[in-house]
This record gives structure tokens, sequence and C-alpha cells, in this order.
């Protein structure tokens, strides 16, 4: 994916907004899980609750570090396909005695963290040989029904598998920009046509930057930034995401440690008056004390000001008044309630 297409980041942006955008997300990874044993492995590896979901769902969650329960990695599971889980649900209203299995599970991690995932969870990586298309915005669903109308019906957080010019490929209601949408799996062979396809409907192609751009609006984590080595789900704000009630998980001992204690920093996001944003790295102050730092940053085109996201002291509180040193000067901001943009999904 690069940076920006000839439009630039704005004009991606402000179409993901307004209309509809196609993102290429193949980098992204897929993994693979099967049979009979693949619900109880994912059940132990990861913090959410898959007995939450069933067959034909998404679900988000993390994979923690045993030691410190910093996030590894934040995850999409798809659930393809059923079969009983254990507990005799098997997601579609039925009961069984048992595991069966045809269970399978598409594991979704970040790109440069699927080799840690599959050292956590086994299964097999299939990133080489399919293509991601993630087609976003209040217009995607019309646009794609152009193209791909059983494509563009799959609901918020639904997986499904269908057809497209007979072609295999799996559907599902995810996506990263806060708005509405579909990320569609497809082979490798097929994605050159299937994308031209979708932009032929009248998607814009959009890169890298408006990724950014829409993301940090929405207030969504990015692992490097917000999650990643020494930061925690209950420091990021994501304690939804730990399931406490379903038993052992990876790393819960160490979570649990931290949530007994309270957390040492939180997650807020930040405004400025003007245009020039907060970046990452950056020292934020309150009152002239170091209070924390900036996790991203960038300028809002919704908004029309900079914005960003920072690990704080859970001391400084939404509405504090704090200041952002970048590149030695001072940047006067605002601690805000987040998401900056709300959701606007039909």
């Amino acid at each position: 994916m690069p940076l920006s297409y000839p439009g630039g980041t704005l004009v991606e942006h402000r179409a993901c907004r307004e209309a509809a955008v196609a993102f290429d997300v193949s980098h992204l990874g897929t993994v693979i899980v099967r049979g009979p044993e693949a619900f109880a492995r994912l059940q132990g590896a990861f913090t959410n609750d898959l007995s939450r979901i069933g067959p034909g769902r998404a679900q988000y969650t993390h994979l923690l570090d045993p030691d410190d329960a910093s996030v590894l990695d934040d995850i999409i599971v798809w659930w393809v396909d059923g079969g009983d889980h254990g507990d005799g649900h098997t997601g579609d209203g039925h009961t069984g005695d048992g595991h069966t299995g045809d269970t399978e599970f598409h594991v979704m991690p970040n790109a440069s963290n699927t080799s840690a995932v599959i050292g956590a969870i086994g299964g097999d990586d299939v990133t080489a040989s399919r293509a991601v298309v993630a087609v976003q915005g209040p217009d995607a669903r019309r646009r794609l029904a152009r193209v791909a109308p059983e494509v563009s019906a799959v609901g918020r957080f639904e997986v499904r598998r269908t057809e497209w010019m007979g072609a295999p490929c799996v559907v599902a209601g995810t996506g990263y920009t806060g708005e509405d949408g579909v990320e569609v799996a497809v082979p490798a062979a097929t994605a050159p046509a299937f994308w031209r396809a979708v932009l032929d409907a009248g998607a814009v192609p959009a890169g890298l930057g408006a990724r950014d751009t829409l993301r940090l609006e929405a207030a969504l984590p990015l692992h490097g930034h917000e999650l990643g080595p020494g930061i925690t789900p209950l420091q990021a704000g994501l304690g939804w995401v730990v399931a406490w009630d379903k038993g052992d998980f990876r790393g819960r001992a160490a979570l649990e440690v931290e949530q007994s204690a309270g957390v040492r920093r939180a997650l807020r996001g930040l405004a400025t008056e003007g245009r020039q944003p907060p970046r990452q790295g950056c020292p934020v102050l309150s009152e002239g004390s170091a209070v924390g730092h900036v996790t991203s940053g960038n300028f809002s085109p919704t908004l029309g000001h900079g914005i960003g996201l920072a690990l704080l002291s859970p001391a400084v509180e939404v509405g504090a008044a704090v200041t952002v040193e970048v590149r030695g000067q001072a940047l006067p901001a605002r601690v805000v309630a987040t998401p900056f943009v709300g959701k606007r999904r039909p």
C-alpha cells in the first residue's frame, strides 16, 4: 500500500468520511486455525471470550506477553466455520456433545507479528496466497453492491464465505476507519480484477496516510504506538477486550497484578487549537512537570486542527490544559474525550 495515491491523503480521507474508499491491506496477516482443538487453543491464548460470539462472527482480541501483560499483538479473529466448542454451544442455536472437526478460524494479526502469533497458537500462515481489500465509507455498501451484492450485504462484525467471479472469498464486516464497510479476502490471482471492479464502481483508492488519519480520528489503537512492549490493555483503555470470567488465558496473572494495583498511566486524547499536531514520542507536561508522552499525532482533516493520543498519568483528566514539547517548542493542547470523530455507521 502506498502512502497515498495521486489524489493525496486529504482527498482520500474525505472520500472515506463522505463516500467510499478501497484500501489494499494485503500486508496484514492471515493464520488459519482448524480442527476440534481450535477453539480451546485460541480461548487459552487470547484475552477476549470467543464464547460470546459464534460461527459467522468476528471478534477483536489481544495476545499478551505472559511476563508483563503488554500487548504483543491486537488481532481480529474471523470465526469462519462452525463446530461445537465444548460447552454445547455451536453459535447457530444447536447443541452438541463435544468438539467437531469442521471449526475454522482466520486469525488476522499485524503483519510484523505473524510469526509471534503462530508461535502462540499454531496454525497455517496463508498470507501470501490471498489479498485483502477493505472497502470503507458511508457509501461503501452501495458501491460494492454493483460489484458483488453478497459481499455488500455482510453486516457489522459478521463473517461469511461467498464467491466472486467463481473465486472463493471470505468477507467480514470489519475495518479500521470508524466508518461502515467490509474487508474482503480473495485469492491473490483474483485480487487485481476485484480491485479494479471496486474502483470502477466508484470507490477511491486510499493509502497509508489516510488509513492513519482515519483511525486516529476514530481513536483506534495502532500496534507500535498505543499498543506494544510495556503497554497493557488496561493502560490503553481497552479493558473491555479482557474476559475475566472465562478462565485462564496467556498473561492473565500479570494483568491481574496491574488491575489490583491500578494503572500507572492511561491513554488520553489531545487536541490543539491550530493545525500543528502533537507528534509521536513528544513529552507532555502539566504545570511544568512531565506527565507522559504522545503515542500518535496528526492533523485531523475532519476537524481542521491537530489531534493526538498520549499515555499520561491517570491524574491528568479530560479537560486539563497541557503542553506538548515539539522540536523544542511548547505546543498548547487540551486533554479531550475520544473518539475525536464519532462513529457514523448506519
